[in-house]
């Protein structure tokens, strides 16, 4: 009979661990990865690594040793080397900061950046230059040739580029990061 008991106990913790994970989401598991090395590949089969340094409500951070690359979740179709770990976030704040806060942040440093655009069949293209302004759900980037600073000269164009398109931003690390 305690042999029985015991069955069923382990029955129900089983049961309730499994729910338990069934109630955490992605964004759970990366934020339990932070540190790790993570690979992300996307849909058109490019692939980033780096140490995983920010896990938002819509977007990733990868710290490779010469970049920091953001990656909105909705452009990402796998990840290697996450974590089993799932961690909430307990900042209704934090949680509520998505996507275009974070491209705020890159528009407000004036960051010299490459943006992977996904091109559906047409695979990917990346564009230099300087976020000017943040929509809801675009952003206006003022395209300049690779490692041109933003200046009015320099502007070969300003690109808007709604949020969906995004496949991934390389940034310059800053220092001490």
């Amino acid at each position: 009979m305690a042999a029985s008991e015991r069955l069923d106990l382990d029955a129900e913790i089983t049961e309730r661990t499994r729910t338990e994970s069934a109630a955490g989401g992605l964004t759970d598991r990366l934020r339990g990865s932070l540190g790790l090395l993570v690979v992300v590949q996307l849909a058109s089969g490019s692939t980033f690594e780096g140490t995983l340094s920010h896990a938002g409500s819509q977007a990733l951070v990868l710290d490779e040793p010469m970049h920091q690359v953001l990656v909105p979740y909705a452009s990402a179709v796998r990840y290697l080397g996450l974590s089993r770990l799932a961690v909430t976030e307990p900042s209704k704040v934090r949680q509520g900061l998505g996507l275009a806060s974070a491209l705020r942040g890159l528009a407000r440093d004036r960051a010299s950046l490459a943006v992977l655009i996904s091109g559906g069949s047409a695979g990917e293209s990346v564009l230099h230059g300087v976020i000017d302004r943040v929509g809801r759900d675009y952003l206006d980037l003022a395209v300049t040739g690779e490692g041109e600073e933003r200046r009015a000269a320099n502007v070969r164009q300003v690109a808007t580029i709604p949020f969906a398109a995004l496949a991934g931003i390389r940034s310059a690390r800053t220092p001490g990061c």
